[in-house]
């Protein structure tokens, strides 16, 4: 009889939280939903709440946790409500879950995924910043108290299935040479230099191939998605920088690929849907149906590769710097980026400016290294408080044109 997982969704009603559902939906009989998360959507946690009936719906702002509280009591839904960073923690934690989908988008989900880390449970890391911002101390944590990890990234969760099943993190002595993290190239990756300056906020989340969050697809297009991914993998697999290359497939079919000493390349194929991965972490080591439709080989009918343009994508040169230098580094690329992102979706910066932001803010902070999670935090706090003060001491209205900035971010 297959045992029952008790979950915790942290992030549940972002795209992950969305996917994760919608696997668990289809098999009532191997999960149950025992806490749902949300920022400060309150709809959608409220419908989530009626469909799933949870014992706890945590909201990270107070005043929505209020306004979901009042929601509930009209039904039969007994979930307690909690809110704030405390009640993230205290439910990726619960005694009577097994299982965390950490999904929480930004540095919010560092806290409660260490939460659960420290209380050995299962853990399915779809939150990128845990690693990029404190990886050495996660994995440390995870190691301590024996939890389980499980990566949901389509790019992590291929490299963990081509790896080999006894791998422990010796990349040498298990025969293989280097990971191949697959990048789609997003929507800019064929645009002119010069129209990208002009770039909207939609243009940039309108992403080819894959239906995310803003936030997210803004990183895709800039390639700082893949930056941040190269950093993750450098912790999830105890592999070293120059081992991990990134590849443009601007098909998104081959999700990433391991190379072997025998000349043997591994790779994981499927179609663009979170679903794939998300269910190979939920059902591991089985395999279940994700609710994803077959791929379809003859209607793809080639797959393409190339180099990744650094002149292009500064981003991605940004990261491979920061986790170069690592330290308090990985986690002020990350504050940087999350502050220009922020305001490029509002309009205020062109979309060049994102890369300006993150190295200047990165040129201007001393490299330290990082003993515990106050660090981690210190450093993510500091960072933006320089990238927002820069930006706010910029005439946008003046400067040179984006492209001009784009081209001082890779000289």
């Amino acid at each position: 009889m297959t045992k029952i997982r008790h979950l915790t969704i942290l992030g549940s009603t972002g795209s992950i939280g969305e996917s994760t559902l919608d696997v668990v939906a289809r098999h009532p009989d191997r999960f149950q939903v025992v806490a749902l998360t949300a920022n400060k959507n309150v709809e959608k946690l409220f419908e989530l709440c009626k469909q799933f009936r949870p014992s706890y719906a945590v909201m990270l702002n107070a005043q929505s946790a209020e306004r979901l509280e009042d929601k509930l009591r009209t039904t039969d839904v007994g979930a307690k409500v909690l809110s704030g960073i405390e009640s993230l923690e205290k439910v990726a934690s619960l005694p009577e879950i097994d299982t965390v989908v950490a999904a929480i988008v930004g540095a919010a989900g560092i806290r409660p995924t260490l939460s659960s880390a420290r209380a050995g449970k299962h853990i399915l890391l779809a939150n990128k910043e845990t690693l990029v911002m404190a990886g050495r101390i996660f994995m440390d944590t995870v190691r301590q108290h024996r939890a389980t990890l499980l990566p949901v990234d389509s790019e992590h969760n291929a490299i963990f299935q081509s790896l080999p099943q006894c791998f422990n993190g010796d990349l040498a002595g298990s025969g293989v040479r280097r990971i191949l993290l697959t990048a789609s190239g997003g929507p800019f990756r064929k645009m002119d230099l010069e129209m990208l300056e002009t770039v909207t906020p939609e243009q940039a989340c309108a992403h080819p191939n894959w239906v995310m969050g803003k936030k997210i697809s803004v990183d895709s297009a800039t390639m700082m998605n893949k930056g941040l991914e190269v950093i993750e993998a450098h912790w999830l697999f105890n592999v070293a920088p120059e081992k991990i290359q990134v590849v443009v497939h601007p098909q998104s079919v081959i999700h990433s690929m391991v190379e072997y000493i025998d000349g043997s390349v591994l790779a994981q194929l499927g179609n663009p849907d979170m679903r794939t991965p998300i269910a190979h972490a939920l059902g591991y080591p089985e395999r279940m149906e994700s609710g994803v439709q077959s791929m379809d080989i003859f209607k793809i009918a080639q797959l393409n590769f190339e180099a990744p343009d650094f002149k292009r994508f500064p981003c991605l040169r940004l990261a491979y710097e920061a986790l170069s230098k690592g330290g308090n580094m990985p986690a002020v690329l990350n504050a940087a980026n999350e502050v220009a992102v922020e305001v490029f979706l509002t309009g205020k910066i062109p979309f060049t400016a994102i890369p300006a932001v993150i190295e200047h803010t990165m040129e201007s902070i001393d490299g330290q290294e990082m003993v515990d999670l106050d660090d981690v935090l210190k450093a993510d706090s500091l960072a933006r408080e320089i990238a927002r003060k820069w930006l706010d001491n910029q005439d946008w209205q003046e400067q040179p044109k984006g492209v001009a900035i784009l081209r001082r971010a890779v000289e």
